[in-house]
Protein backbone atom coordinates (compact mmCIF):
# COMPACT_ATOMS: atom_id res chain seq x y z
CA UNK A 1 0.00 0.00 0.00
CA UNK A 2 1.31 3.12 -0.46
CA UNK A 3 1.94 5.90 2.07
CA UNK A 4 -0.52 7.76 3.30
CA UNK A 5 -1.25 11.43 2.32
CA UNK A 6 -2.99 12.57 5.28
CA UNK A 7 -1.87 10.57 8.97
CA UNK A 8 -3.85 12.00 11.99
CA UNK A 9 -2.30 10.86 15.27
CA UNK A 10 -3.53 11.18 18.81
CA UNK A 11 -5.74 14.40 18.09
CA UNK A 12 -7.41 16.03 21.00
CA UNK A 13 -9.40 19.03 20.48
CA UNK A 14 -11.13 21.05 23.26
CA UNK A 15 -13.84 24.49 23.52
CA UNK A 16 -13.73 26.74 26.55
CA UNK A 17 -16.48 27.67 27.93
CA UNK A 18 -18.35 29.34 30.75
CA UNK A 19 -19.09 26.45 32.03
CA UNK A 20 -15.46 24.58 31.62
CA UNK A 21 -13.57 22.70 28.75
CA UNK A 22 -15.98 20.46 26.37
CA UNK A 23 -13.96 17.62 24.84
CA UNK A 24 -14.95 17.43 21.67
CA UNK A 25 -12.11 15.14 19.89
CA UNK A 26 -10.32 12.79 21.88
CA UNK A 27 -7.13 11.13 21.17
CA UNK A 28 -8.37 10.60 17.27
CA UNK A 29 -6.06 8.76 14.90
CA UNK A 30 -6.64 7.24 11.41
CA UNK A 31 -4.57 7.28 8.07
CA UNK A 32 -5.85 8.19 4.56
CA UNK A 33 -4.07 7.26 1.40
CA UNK A 34 -4.06 8.55 -2.05
CA UNK A 35 -7.11 8.13 -3.60
CA UNK A 36 -8.65 6.96 -1.24
CA UNK A 37 -12.48 7.77 0.27
CA UNK A 38 -12.97 7.66 4.63
CA UNK A 39 -16.59 7.96 5.68
CA UNK A 40 -17.14 9.56 9.40
CA UNK A 41 -20.45 8.96 10.94
CA UNK A 42 -22.18 9.51 13.96
CA UNK A 43 -24.68 11.33 16.08
CA UNK A 44 -25.19 15.07 15.69
CA UNK A 45 -22.02 16.45 18.60
CA UNK A 46 -20.20 13.69 18.52
CA UNK A 47 -16.92 15.59 16.88
CA UNK A 48 -17.41 14.84 13.02
CA UNK A 49 -17.06 18.26 12.38
CA UNK A 50 -14.67 19.51 14.89
CA UNK A 51 -12.20 17.23 13.22
CA UNK A 52 -12.82 18.14 9.99
CA UNK A 53 -12.46 22.26 11.45
CA UNK A 54 -9.10 21.25 12.90
CA UNK A 55 -7.75 19.47 10.05
CA UNK A 56 -8.25 22.11 7.76
CA UNK A 57 -7.06 24.58 11.26
CA UNK A 58 -10.24 26.86 10.80
CA UNK A 59 -11.89 25.67 14.67
CA UNK A 60 -13.94 28.75 16.05
CA UNK A 61 -11.42 31.03 18.81
CA UNK A 62 -12.62 29.47 22.21
CA UNK A 63 -10.98 25.72 21.02
CA UNK A 64 -7.73 24.62 20.56
CA UNK A 65 -5.64 21.61 19.76
CA UNK A 66 -4.31 20.26 22.74
CA UNK A 67 -2.29 17.31 21.49
CA UNK A 68 -1.87 15.19 18.67
CA UNK A 69 -0.35 15.66 14.50
CA UNK A 70 -2.05 16.41 11.37
CA UNK A 71 0.53 15.12 9.03
CA UNK A 72 -0.17 15.81 5.20
CA UNK A 73 2.34 14.18 3.45
CA UNK A 74 4.89 14.33 6.51
CA UNK A 75 4.02 18.20 6.99
CA UNK A 76 2.58 18.58 10.78
CA UNK A 77 -0.11 20.91 10.07
CA UNK A 78 -0.99 21.63 13.71
CA UNK A 79 2.37 22.90 13.98
CA UNK A 80 2.25 25.42 11.90
CA UNK A 81 1.82 29.32 12.60
CA UNK A 82 -1.49 30.15 10.70
CA UNK A 83 0.59 32.17 8.32
CA UNK A 84 2.32 28.87 7.08
CA UNK A 85 -0.99 27.47 7.35
CA UNK A 86 -2.27 29.57 4.58
CA UNK A 87 -0.05 28.03 2.38
CA UNK A 88 -1.68 24.32 2.62
CA UNK A 89 -5.53 25.42 3.12
CA UNK A 90 -6.86 25.14 -0.01
CA UNK A 91 -4.15 24.20 -1.78
CA UNK A 92 -3.34 20.86 -0.60
CA UNK A 93 -6.34 20.61 1.71
CA UNK A 94 -9.79 21.74 1.24
CA UNK A 95 -13.18 21.71 1.92
CA UNK A 96 -16.84 21.75 0.84
CA UNK A 97 -18.77 22.75 3.83
CA UNK A 98 -22.40 21.86 4.18
CA UNK A 99 -24.22 24.91 3.79
CA UNK A 100 -23.72 26.08 0.27
CA UNK A 101 -25.25 30.01 0.44
CA UNK A 102 -23.11 30.39 3.53
CA UNK A 103 -19.85 29.11 2.14
CA UNK A 104 -20.41 31.99 -0.63
CA UNK A 105 -20.40 35.78 -0.66
CA UNK A 106 -23.74 36.56 -1.79
CA UNK A 107 -22.48 40.13 -3.54
CA UNK A 108 -19.92 38.56 -5.59
CA UNK A 109 -20.32 36.83 -8.78
CA UNK A 110 -19.60 33.35 -8.10
CA UNK A 111 -17.21 33.42 -11.04
CA UNK A 112 -15.25 36.10 -9.25
CA UNK A 113 -15.19 34.44 -5.90
CA UNK A 114 -13.47 30.95 -7.64
CA UNK A 115 -10.97 32.95 -9.75
CA UNK A 116 -10.01 34.93 -5.69
CA UNK A 117 -9.27 31.26 -4.43
CA UNK A 118 -7.50 30.19 -7.52
CA UNK A 119 -5.42 33.80 -6.93
CA UNK A 120 -4.64 33.51 -3.24
CA UNK A 121 -2.43 30.17 -4.05
CA UNK A 122 -0.95 30.59 -7.57
CA UNK A 123 0.41 33.73 -9.89
CA UNK A 124 -2.00 33.23 -13.05
CA UNK A 125 -2.99 35.42 -15.59
CA UNK A 126 -6.71 36.85 -15.12
CA UNK A 127 -7.35 35.27 -18.96
CA UNK A 128 -5.78 31.62 -17.16
CA UNK A 129 -7.78 32.20 -14.23
CA UNK A 130 -11.29 32.16 -16.56
CA UNK A 131 -10.06 29.50 -18.29
CA UNK A 132 -9.81 27.31 -14.89
CA UNK A 133 -13.22 28.41 -14.22
CA UNK A 134 -14.98 27.46 -17.30
CA UNK A 135 -13.05 24.12 -16.95
CA UNK A 136 -14.03 23.98 -13.13
CA UNK A 137 -18.05 24.07 -14.01
CA UNK A 138 -17.66 21.56 -17.08
CA UNK A 139 -15.81 19.33 -14.67
CA UNK A 140 -19.15 19.62 -11.73
CA UNK A 141 -21.55 19.76 -14.31
CA UNK A 142 -22.43 23.83 -14.50
CA UNK A 143 -23.02 25.44 -17.66
CA UNK A 144 -20.05 28.18 -18.44
CA UNK A 145 -22.79 30.92 -18.74
CA UNK A 146 -23.68 31.09 -14.75
CA UNK A 147 -19.96 32.34 -14.01
CA UNK A 148 -20.80 35.67 -14.40
CA UNK A 149 -24.44 35.73 -12.12
CA UNK A 150 -24.85 35.87 -8.12
CA UNK A 151 -25.07 33.09 -5.76
CA UNK A 152 -29.18 33.61 -5.31
CA UNK A 153 -29.23 32.84 -9.07
CA UNK A 154 -28.45 29.74 -8.58
CA UNK A 155 -30.37 26.87 -7.34
CA UNK A 156 -29.13 25.09 -4.26
CA UNK A 157 -27.98 21.56 -6.55
CA UNK A 158 -26.08 25.03 -8.39
CA UNK A 159 -24.94 26.39 -5.19
CA UNK A 160 -23.56 23.25 -4.33
CA UNK A 161 -21.73 22.46 -7.36
CA UNK A 162 -20.36 25.81 -7.44
CA UNK A 163 -18.69 25.25 -3.80
CA UNK A 164 -17.28 22.11 -4.75
CA UNK A 165 -15.49 23.58 -8.10
CA UNK A 166 -14.22 26.42 -5.23
CA UNK A 167 -12.87 23.42 -3.23
CA UNK A 168 -11.15 21.68 -6.25
CA UNK A 169 -9.73 25.01 -8.02
CA UNK A 170 -6.27 24.29 -6.57
CA UNK A 171 -6.57 20.65 -7.19
CA UNK A 172 -5.70 19.75 -3.51
CA UNK A 173 -4.37 16.47 -2.50
CA UNK A 174 -7.33 16.07 0.54
CA UNK A 175 -11.20 16.89 -0.03
CA UNK A 176 -13.04 17.32 3.40
CA UNK A 177 -17.21 16.85 2.67
CA UNK A 178 -18.68 17.91 5.25
CA UNK A 179 -22.60 16.64 4.61
CA UNK A 180 -22.30 18.40 1.46
CA UNK A 181 -25.73 17.69 0.12
CA UNK A 182 -27.68 17.29 3.41
CA UNK A 183 -30.09 20.27 2.16
CA UNK A 184 -31.03 19.47 -1.29
CA UNK A 185 -33.55 16.75 -2.59
CA UNK A 186 -32.67 13.16 -3.43
CA UNK A 187 -32.32 13.11 -6.70
CA UNK A 188 -29.95 16.45 -6.95
CA UNK A 189 -28.56 14.78 -3.68
CA UNK A 190 -27.44 12.06 -6.14
CA UNK A 191 -26.66 13.62 -9.09
CA UNK A 192 -24.13 15.50 -6.41
CA UNK A 193 -22.69 12.21 -4.83
CA UNK A 194 -21.86 10.72 -7.92
CA UNK A 195 -20.42 13.80 -9.70
CA UNK A 196 -18.22 14.51 -6.45
CA UNK A 197 -16.76 10.71 -6.77
CA UNK A 198 -16.58 10.33 -9.83
CA UNK A 199 -13.90 13.88 -9.76
CA UNK A 200 -12.59 11.96 -6.90
CA UNK A 201 -11.69 8.99 -8.73
CA UNK A 202 -10.70 11.26 -11.97
CA UNK A 203 -8.06 12.98 -10.00
CA UNK A 204 -7.06 10.37 -7.45
CA UNK A 205 -7.40 12.93 -4.76
CA UNK A 206 -7.98 10.81 -0.92
CA UNK A 207 -11.19 12.66 0.44
CA UNK A 208 -13.11 12.39 4.00
CA UNK A 209 -16.78 12.39 3.74
CA UNK A 210 -19.14 13.36 6.63
CA UNK A 211 -22.04 12.36 6.76
CA UNK A 212 -25.52 11.35 9.11
CA UNK A 213 -26.83 9.54 5.79
CA UNK A 214 -25.30 5.79 6.11
CA UNK A 215 -26.85 4.70 3.11
CA UNK A 216 -24.75 7.94 1.37
CA UNK A 217 -21.63 6.57 3.50
CA UNK A 218 -22.09 3.00 1.76
CA UNK A 219 -21.86 3.87 -1.74
CA UNK A 220 -19.10 6.68 -1.47
CA UNK A 221 -16.58 5.50 0.76
CA UNK A 222 -13.89 3.14 1.00
CA UNK A 223 -13.48 2.57 4.97
CA UNK A 224 -15.72 3.72 7.69
CA UNK A 225 -14.81 5.60 10.93
CA UNK A 226 -17.61 5.30 13.39
CA UNK A 227 -17.31 8.61 16.18
CA UNK A 228 -18.81 8.80 19.39
CA UNK A 229 -18.88 11.23 22.37
CA UNK A 230 -15.36 12.44 20.55
CA UNK A 231 -13.83 8.90 19.86
CA UNK A 232 -12.98 7.01 16.90
CA UNK A 233 -14.78 3.70 18.14
CA UNK A 234 -14.43 1.80 15.02
CA UNK A 235 -12.86 1.71 11.56
CA UNK A 236 -13.26 -0.43 8.74
CA UNK A 237 -13.24 -0.95 5.10
CA UNK A 238 -17.32 0.00 3.97
CA UNK A 239 -18.17 -3.60 3.14
CA UNK A 240 -16.69 -5.25 6.29
CA UNK A 241 -18.46 -2.58 8.85
CA UNK A 242 -22.19 -3.37 7.33
CA UNK A 243 -21.88 -6.81 7.30
CA UNK A 244 -19.95 -7.34 10.65
CA UNK A 245 -19.94 -4.38 12.53
CA UNK A 246 -17.77 -5.10 15.70
CA UNK A 247 -18.81 -1.47 18.37
CA UNK A 248 -22.41 -2.22 19.89
CA UNK A 249 -22.64 1.81 18.89
CA UNK A 250 -22.15 0.59 15.36
CA UNK A 251 -24.56 -2.00 15.34
CA UNK A 252 -27.35 0.19 16.65
CA UNK A 253 -26.85 2.92 13.92
CA UNK A 254 -26.93 0.42 11.51
CA UNK A 255 -30.11 -1.05 13.26
CA UNK A 256 -31.75 2.23 13.07
CA UNK A 257 -31.47 2.11 9.29
CA UNK A 258 -34.42 1.38 6.89
CA UNK A 259 -33.24 -0.85 4.20
CA UNK A 260 -35.32 -1.88 0.65
CA UNK A 261 -33.68 -4.61 0.34
CA UNK A 262 -33.87 -8.53 2.05
CA UNK A 263 -36.44 -9.07 4.64
CA UNK A 264 -38.73 -7.02 5.94
CA UNK A 265 -37.27 -6.54 10.27
CA UNK A 266 -38.28 -3.69 12.99
CA UNK A 267 -36.09 -0.57 13.03
CA UNK A 268 -34.55 0.26 16.68
CA UNK A 269 -33.67 2.91 18.14
CA UNK A 270 -31.15 3.60 20.85
CA UNK A 271 -32.38 4.82 23.72
CA UNK A 272 -30.68 7.01 25.93
CA UNK A 273 -28.08 10.10 25.20
CA UNK A 274 -24.56 10.94 24.77
CA UNK A 275 -22.94 11.47 27.15
CA UNK A 276 -21.89 15.19 28.21
CA UNK A 277 -18.55 16.41 26.83
CA UNK A 278 -17.91 18.26 29.44
CA UNK A 279 -18.23 15.51 32.38
CA UNK A 280 -16.11 12.32 30.23
CA UNK A 281 -16.63 9.19 32.16
CA UNK A 282 -13.45 6.84 32.88
CA UNK A 283 -14.63 3.95 31.08
CA UNK A 284 -16.49 3.50 28.15
CA UNK A 285 -18.43 6.48 26.56
CA UNK A 286 -21.08 4.07 25.36
CA UNK A 287 -21.62 2.24 28.38
CA UNK A 288 -24.94 3.60 29.81
CA UNK A 289 -26.37 3.60 26.47
CA UNK A 290 -24.88 -0.13 25.85
CA UNK A 291 -26.70 -3.68 26.34
CA UNK A 292 -23.89 -5.49 26.69
CA UNK A 293 -22.24 -3.44 29.63
CA UNK A 294 -20.07 -4.97 32.06
CA UNK A 295 -18.39 -3.50 35.44
CA UNK A 296 -15.10 -3.28 33.41
CA UNK A 297 -17.00 -0.89 30.82
CA UNK A 298 -17.76 1.17 33.70
CA UNK A 299 -14.19 1.74 35.36
CA UNK A 300 -11.44 1.20 32.02
CA UNK A 301 -11.46 3.06 28.91
CA UNK A 302 -11.39 0.26 26.26
CA UNK A 303 -8.20 -0.62 24.35
CA UNK A 304 -8.33 -1.55 20.51
CA UNK A 305 -9.16 -4.87 19.42
CA UNK A 306 -8.33 -6.25 15.78
CA UNK A 307 -5.75 -5.19 13.28
CA UNK A 308 -4.56 -1.70 11.92
CA UNK A 309 -6.84 -2.18 9.11
CA UNK A 310 -10.15 -3.08 11.01
CA UNK A 311 -10.70 -2.52 14.61
CA UNK A 312 -12.75 -1.34 17.31
CA UNK A 313 -12.67 0.19 21.00
CA UNK A 314 -14.48 -2.15 22.72
CA UNK A 315 -14.66 -4.43 25.96
CA UNK A 316 -17.99 -6.39 25.24
CA UNK A 317 -17.47 -6.46 20.86
CA UNK A 318 -20.70 -7.80 18.75
CA UNK A 319 -18.38 -10.10 16.68
CA UNK A 320 -14.79 -10.79 17.13
CA UNK A 321 -12.46 -9.40 15.06
CA UNK A 322 -9.75 -11.55 12.93
CA UNK A 323 -6.20 -10.40 13.99
CA UNK A 324 -4.30 -10.03 17.05
CA UNK A 325 -4.72 -6.99 19.37
CA UNK A 326 -3.66 -3.67 18.58
CA UNK A 327 -3.82 -1.34 21.96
Amino acid sequence: MSEPVLSVEHLTVQYRTRRGSVHAVNDVSFELHPGESLGLVGESGCGKTTLALALMRILPDNAAILAGRIRLNGVDLAALSEKEMQRYRGRRISMVFQAAMNSLDPVYRVGDQIVEAIAAHERVSPAEAEERVKSLFSLVGLDETLIPRYPHEYSGGMRQRAVIAMALSSNPEVIIADEPTTALDVIVQDRIIKKLRGIQTEREMAMIYISHDVAVIAEVTDRVGVMYAGRLVELAPTAEIFANPIHPYTEALLASIPSVRGEKRPLRSLGGEPPDLMEIPPGCPFEPRCSRASEICVAEMPSRIGVEARWALCWNPVNTPSGSNVG
